[in-house]
C-alpha cells in the first residue's frame, strides 16, 4: 500500500461523494471505503458515522477481501461468522452489511467500499443496488490508482531533482576546485554560470557577467571577433575556440584561451560547457621567441652576404680564383635563399609559398634560371612539407645541378630545358631530374667537387641515394630520399 498516496486521499470530496451516493443508493445510514492494514483497518471516506476504523479482526471487509465478488449479509445474527463478533453484539449493533472487495492490479486485497445498517435487508441488495456498488468501487479504485501515479510521478520527481542537485554540486564543486576558469550557457548562448576562477580572475562581482555582459570583459579590439566566433558557434554547433584578451582583476588584460563545447540531446544542443585558460605567460613568451628569431635569421642573412662579398672581395686579387669565386658565391647564395624561404618570418616578410612546401622552396631556387616562356626549370608532381633541417641540402643539391646546367648542360643554351618531377607513392620520394634540349652530354671521367657535393646532400645528409644517366640527350639524375627526411613528424 505504500505506493497509494492515501493520505491526501483520505476524507477527500470525491470519496465522500461516492459513499455519500452510495449509502442513498443501498437505502443504508453507512457507507465506507476500507483500507486493510496489518491490525487495523481504516476509512478512508465515511458516511454516517464518526469512527476512523476498527481492528481488522472483527472487520466484515477481511472476510470481503477473500472472495472476488460482492459479499452481502442480509442479517449478521444469523451468519455464523460475524454471530459473535463485536460490531454485531456490541453498541455498533450492525445487521446488514454488503461490500464490494478492492484488489491491487496484482490481486491483493486492500479494502472494499461497503454500506451498513443496523437494521436486517432480508432481502440484501436488488441487482440495481449491486450493479452500481461495484461501479462506485470501480471510481474508487481508480481514484487510488491516480494517487499511486500522482505519488510515482511525484517520487520520480524528487528523485530527479534530488539527483540533479547533487550532480549541479559535484559539478560546481569540481568546477571551483579546477585551476581554469569554467562557465556555461544555454543553447541560445545566454551565459549562466561561472565558477570561483572567473570571479577570482576578473574581480567582478558575482552574477555581473551573466548572459551577454561577457563581452564587455574583452579587450575592446577583441570584442567583435570573439563575438563573432561565438555567434558563428551558436549558429552552426561547432566547437568555439579563440585567443583575446581578458580583463584581469589588476584592471590590465591577459591573453586567454578560451574553448566551448555543445552538449547534445540527440540533434538538440542542450547547454554550452567552457572554459578560458590564462596563456598570458606563454603569449609573452612565444612574442619574444618569435622576434629573438627574427632578429637572429636576419643576422644569419647578413652572415651569407658578408661571406659572398668577402668571396669577391678575395677573388679581385686573385683572378685565376674567379671561376671557383663565383661557383662558391653561387652556392652560399642559394644556401641563403634556402634560409630566407624556411626561417621565421613576420607577417610582413612570410613568402607567397608556402614556408614548409617543397614546391615553393624549389621554385625560390629556381627562379634565377626562369627565361619566360616555358624555358627553364619546371617543376612537376607532388607537393611534400619540408622544414629546416631538410631546406638546406635540398637547395644544394638542386643548386648544383641548376649551375651544372646553366654552365654546361640543358639551360646553357637557347632552347633548352630541364624537368625535375617528385613522385612520392609511398615512404620514398623520388625525385627525378631530366635536361633536353641542351649540348650533347658526355659523362665525366673524374668524380669533382660537385659530384661530392651532390653526394653529401643527398646521400649523407637526406639519408638517400643518386642515380646519373648521362644520356646524349641530356642528363637524368634520380634521387630517392625516404619521406621522413622531409619534414619532422
Amino acid at each position: 500500500m505504500a505506493a497509494y498516496d492515501l493520505d491526501r486521499l483520505r476524507y477527500s470530496p470525491e470519496l465522500t461523494r461516492i459513499t455519500d451516493f452510495a449509502a442513498a443508493l443501498c437505502d443504508a445510514p453507512v457507507a465506507l471505503v476500507t483500507i486493510l492494514e496489518e491490525t487495523e483497518q481504516v476509512f478512508l471516506s465515511r458516511t454516517g458515522t464518526d469512527l476512523d476504523g476498527t481492528p481488522r479482526e472483527i472487520s466484515f471487509c477481511d472476510h470481503a477481501v477473500r472472495g472476488d465478488e460482492t459479499m452481502v449479509v442480509a442479517d449478521a445474527t444469523t451468519d455464523a461468522r460475524f454471530i459473535d463478533n463485536p460490531l454485531v453484539t456490541g453498541d455498533h449493533n450492525i445487521r446488514f452489511y454488503a461490500g464490494v472487495p478492492l484488489f491491487t492490479e496484482s490481486g491483493i486485497g486492500m479494502g472494499s467500499l461497503c454500506v451498513l445498517d443496523t437494521v436486517a435487508h432480508p432481502d440484501g441488495l436488488t441487482p440495481l443496488q449491486q450493479q452500481g456498488l461495484e461501479i462506485l468501487a470501480e471510481n474508487v479504485l481508480a481514484r487510488l490508482r491516480d494517487t499511486r501515479d500522482a505519488a510515482a510521478w511525484r517520487h520520480r520527481e524528487r528523485d530527479a531533482r534530488a539527483r540533479l542537485g547533487d550532480s549541479e554540486s559535484r559539478f560546481r564543486t569540481l568546477a571551483d576546485t579546477m585551476p581554469q576558469m569554467v562557465w556555461s550557457a544555454l543553447p541560445d548562448g545566454y551565459h549562466d554560470y561561472y565558477n570561483a576562477r572567473w570571479y577570482e580572475f576578473t574581480g567582478v562581482p558575482e552574477g555581473s557577467t551573466d548572459g551577454e555582459a561577457w563581452n564587455g570583459m574583452f579587450h575592446p579590439d577583441d570584442q567583435e571577433r570573439a563575438w563573432a566566433a561565438w555567434r558563428h558557434s551558436l549558429t552552426t554547433g561547432e566547437p568555439y575556440q579563440i585567443e583575446y584578451r581578458l580583463r584581469h582583476r589588476d584592471g590590465g588584460h591577459r591573453w586567454v584561451l578560451g574553448r566551448a563545447l555543445p552538449i547534445r540531446d540527440g540533434d538538440k544542443i542542450t547547454r554550452w560547457f567552457g572554459t578560458c585558460t590564462d596563456i598570458h605567460q606563454q603569449k609573452m613568451a612565444a612574442d619574444e621567441r618569435e622576434l629573438i628569431a627574427q632578429e637572429l635569421s636576419h643576422r644569419i642573412k647578413n652572415i651569407f652576404s658578408v661571406i659572398s662579398g668577402l668571396i669577391g672581395f678575395a677573388a679581385r686579387g686573385r683572378p685565376e680564383m674567379k671561376d671557383a669565386a663565383g661557383d662558391l658565391r653561387d652556392r652560399i647564395v642559394a644556401l641563403g635563399r634556402a634560409h630566407d624561404f624556411v626561417r621565421p618570418h613576420s607577417r610582413n616578410s612570410v613568402p607567397e609559398a608556402r614556408q614548409d612546401s617543397l614546391q615553393g622552396l624549389l621554385g625560390e631556387l629556381f627562379a634565377a634560371y626562369d627565361r619566360g616562356e616555358g624555358a627553364g626549370v619546371t617543376v612537376t608532381g607532388d607537393d611534400l612539407p619540408v622544414d629546416d633541417r631538410s631546406a638546406t641540402p635540398l637547395a644544394l643539391l638542386f643548386h648544383e645541378l641548376a649551375t651544372n646546367a646553366a654552365k654546361y648542360g640543358a639551360l646553357s643554351v637557347d632552347g633548352g630545358r630541364v624537368t625535375l618531377d617528385v613522385s612520392a607513392p609511398g615512404e620514398t620520394v623520388v625525385l627525378r631530374w631530366s635536361e633536353s634540349g641542351g649540348p650533347p652530354v658526355v659523362a665525366p671521367t673524374g668524380t669533382g667537387f660537385g659530384s661530392q657535393l651532390l653526394e653529401l646532400s643527398a646521400v649523407r645528409q637526406l639519408g638517400g641515394s643518386v642515380e646519373r644517366d648521362w644520356r646524349p640527350e641530356g642528363l637524368v639524375l634520380t634521387a630517392a630520399v625516404p619521406r621522413a627526411a622531409f619534414a619532422r613528424h
